[in-house]
């Protein structure tokens, strides 16, 4: 295979991942983006076997058994995954994938250092690592380092079932924290510089492990509420921690996938920060209502809210004109997105307006709940996003809020003092009827009380999400 048709087929796959993100921008087409992405990461594979062989044959035949190795050992592990995943585990798995690719990123760095002839960086053994060479090595492995271990942290905090401090959802913080990470920061730099000026093995190897401390430090001090923003931020750090790492390696393919990844993700995290009216850097020093837990729960034994049975909430829907059903991470957690179909249906058979409302931050990654809803097979002219549907609640019978919390919190409106004042929330508070589904009073990732439960038009309904949609279902028939 001759390099113009290389570079062609690199120019095909690069065509395809553009088209996979234009595709996943929308649940109407996302299957179709899918399959766009599959294509050019295969092709890309392949090109860049083909390439190996081009430029040294020899090595690439005696490793070619480890290559088809690696292949079929992390296709089935994915495969296996990717079969077994939850759709609440999703989060989770989408922080694995951002630790692996970090990790691969600093294992091809130190690659490139010990044996730089190897991969084509110099001509000789004995030759130096150009200066811009050792530039991008320095960028990409200390990138890929803090994605990777900030993926691992991410993923607990996710989890939520590790005892470990660290993996807590509860932000970490400890005296002089701020002030440690700029140490760190300003420490990695000046390593990163004498790595890249003077060639140093040890500089770079000090400056890996600084990288994947503050990774760690990064993340512990954010709290759960702002989880789908570092899981945006993770996404961005691999794909840019790729892209150095093609530098490296001159491989033009491996950049431009690298820049896409990092661009979008960086995209994605504004998206994130603007839906929570936070700036980056705000989310970065630290999370959502810390201390917020303890007043909480005094104030939640103080007050009382009205309570309901799923026949009364029944009651209340059937006999609405329009409903708009808010879902949240609750829903995702009782598996109750089939449930759910189910009573949207029986109630559009009543002659009910139904639709549902989606915020940019509800669950535990950008777009979980609309995945949620599409894997349930409803109908995507149902759902509609936070600034599209908004203006409608005040024109609502009722609003039907399924394990949301901080998204529908009030607070964030009408208190200045709030934690979450200026974050844009869907305003179901307007409807003229609310009735919301939640195991207990518990407060959500912000650990703030929810002045919406306590209004005279909320009727609380309390049970596991499925049991009550499908009670629900059944009165309703």
């Amino acid at each position: 295979m001759s390099m113009n048709q290389i570079t062609l087929l690199y120019l095909v796959a690069s065509v395809c991942f553009i088209q996979a993100l234009k595709g996943l921008s929308h649940p109407t087409s996302s299957q179709r983006g899918n399959l766009f992405g599959m294509a050019g990461m295969a092709i890309a594979v392949l090109t860049t076997l083909a390439l190996v062989f081009k430029l040294n044959a020899e090595v690439a035949g005696s490793g070619i058994v480890f290559i088809i190795l690696g292949l079929l050992l992390g296709g089935s592990v994915g495969t296996l995954m990717a079969k077994r995943v939850e759709m609440t585990k999703m989060p989770e798995l989408v922080a694995f994938m951002h630790s692996m690719i970090g990790l691969a990123a600093v294992f091809i760095a130190i690659a490139a250092v010990l044996e730089p002839q190897s991969l084509g960086i110099v001509q000789t053994m004995d030759a130096p690592i150009p200066t811009g060479n050792r530039l991008e090595l320095f960028l990409g492995a200390a990138i890929g380092a803090i994605t990777f271990s900030g993926s691992v942290i991410a993923f607990g905090k996710l989890s939520g079932k590790y005892k470990f401090r660290l993996f807590q959802g509860a932000p970490v913080r400890f005296q002089g924290q701020h002030l440690i990470n700029l140490l760190a920061g300003l420490l990695i730099l000046a390593l990163g510089l004498t790595f890249t000026l003077n060639g140093s093995t040890a500089a770079f190897a000090l400056l890996l492990l600084l990288s994947f401390a503050i990774g760690v430090l990064l993340i512990i001090p954010i709290g759960g509420a702002d989880m789908p923003v570092v899981v945006s931020m993770l996404n961005s750090y691999s794909g840019w921690a790729a892209a150095g790492i093609g530098f490296s390696l001159n491989n033009s393919m491996l950049i431009v996938a690298g820049s896409l990844v990092g661009s979008s993700g960086a995209i994605l995290s504004y998206i994130m920060c603007k839906a929570m009216n936070r700036s980056f850097v705000n989310v970065l020093l630290g999370g959502f209502g810390a201390d917020a837990s303890a007043s909480t729960e005094t104030a939640q034994e103080q007050r009382s809210v009205k309570s309901g049975s799923a026949d009364d909430a029944t009651f209340l829907l059937s006999n609405a004109d329009s409903v708009i059903i808010v879902p949240g991470y609750g829903l995702a957690v009782a598996r109750a997105q089939h449930a759910l179909k189910e009573l949207a249906e029986k109630l559009t058979e009543h002659g009910v307006d139904v639709k549902f409302a989606i915020h940019p931050v509800a669950g535990r990654m950008p777009g979980h709940m609309n995945v949620l809803l599409a894997e349930a097979e409803l109908p995507y002219e149902q759902v509609y996003e936070m600034e599209d549907i908004n203006s409608e609640f005040g024109q609502t019978d009722v609003v039907l809020v399924l394990g949301a919390n901080d998204v529908v919190n009030p607070a964030a409106k009408n208190d200045p003092k709030s934690p979450i004042a200026g974050m844009p929330i869907l305003e179901a508070f307007k409807a003229r009827t609310i009735i919301v589904n939640k195991r207990s009073m518990a407060s959500g990732y912000a650990g703030l009380d929810n002045e919406l439960f306590y209004l005279d038009k909320t009727m609380m309904v309390f049970g596991d999400a499925k049991k009550v949609l499908e009670d629900m279902v059944k009165a309703v028939a």
